[in-house]
């Protein structure tokens, strides 16, 4: 379980600043932007009418036409993918199990990348590949300083 919550820490704090930017940012626009719109949560715009934790009418079906695997269980993996933007873009924000969301949001983000938007070119993988990138860096590093995990990891594990 340590190493799942304690963070690396670079050598400044003004680093760890630097690469909580990019955590803090994709982690506001994945839970309040893009998992929103997909996944009933207290933010979840009100015209898309989504009780807590309901999954969009369209995201299954949209998720079916993956093909094999996606085509047997649409439902489970549509609530999986937009919790893990919803939810998991939350938890990234804030730096609370980085690394447990980061994989999640990296499944997620490989499946739209690569079975959704890749015969559309790179234009339209670019937000994906964005959060992917970002996720990956998180899956390693975790939340740095700048985390609930920092403050866990320092208060249970007395460690730096």
């Amino acid at each position: 379980m340590k190493q799942l919550i304690k963070p690396i820490c670079l050598p400044y704090w003004w680093q760890d600043f630097l690469l909580a930017i990019p955590r803090i940012l994709c982690g506001f626009w994945m839970a309040f932007e893009f998992g929103a719109a997909k996944f009933g949560m207290p933010w979840s715009p009100a015209d898309k009418n989504l009780g807590l934790f309901e999954v969009s009418f369209w995201f299954p079906n949209d998720v079916a036409e993956y093909g094999g695997i996606f085509a047997m269980f649409p439902a489970f993996f549509a609530w999986m993918g937009a919790f893990s933007e919803a939810v998991g873009g939350l938890f990234i924000l804030v730096g609370f199990q980085t690394r447990i969301f980061s994989f999640l949001i990296v499944c997620t983000m490989m499946v739209a990348v690569f079975l959704q938007q890749f015969h559309n070119g790179l234009w339209s993988m670019l937000a994906g590949l964005g959060f992917l990138w970002v996720s990956l860096h998180n899956l390693v590093l975790g939340s740095g300083r700048f985390g609930i995990d920092y403050l866990i990891s320092k208060k249970y594990f007395n460690e730096k």
